[in-house]
């Protein structure tokens, strides 16, 4: 799996995406908010793969799982204006975390990480762009706008029930279509 590409990792998610489900949603005590932090959850620990030091796997992830649910709970607890359950943390804030700003005690990150995070995020906003229409609409909204489904469905003309699903979909098209070597 740590040398493999994206194909090798898909045991991994099958054998360990229930647990950290199941960690992460006994923080956030919300299926909803849970399904989407242990999206953000194995999305980083496949980038963090590199730099795991190949001891004690499960705390691993526990640490990074636990972690990750409890940044997204505080950044929630920050924003009081987005009703509870219909928001998640930006997806510029859960690119800036890493797995190993997480597990490191530095309080300040080095100016290359900075470079490397405004990098991605130059790559990331590069490929919303090129997203299909329809989900680049609802996932700047949501993600990068910081906008509530509620928000979203009032400026968009859509029921609230429709944005949900076209945010699913949007995050099964990035799945599909978008892999960690478009961001290196």
């Amino acid at each position: 799996m740590r040398d493999g590409g994206p194909e090798h990792y898909r045991p991994f998610v099958q054998a360990y995406g229930t647990y950290i489900y199941h960690t992460v949603h006994a923080v956030l005590q919300s299926p909803h908010d849970a399904e989407d932090v242990t999206q953000e959850v194995l999305i980083q620990i496949y980038r963090s793969l590199p730099n795991y030091r190949m001891d004690g796997l499960k705390s691993w992830i526990t640490r990074i799982a636990v972690n990750r649910a409890i940044d997204y709970k505080r950044s929630k607890a920050r924003r009081p204006e987005q009703l509870s359950g219909a928001g998640e943390e930006a997806l510029q804030r859960a690119t800036s975390v890493t797995a190993i700003g997480m597990l490191d005690a530095t309080p300040s990150p080095a100016a290359e990480e900075v470079a490397m995070k405004q990098e991605w995020s130059r790559a990331l906003h590069e490929r919303v762009g090129g997203m299909p229409e329809h989900y680049r609409e609802v996932v700047e909204a949501f993600y990068m706008e910081e906008k509530s489904y509620e928000q979203i469905a009032a400026e968009t003309g859509l029921e609230r029930k429709s944005v949900e699903s076209r945010l699913y979909r949007a995050r099964s098209w990035m799945r599909r279509h978008w892999r960690k070597e478009d961001f290196e």
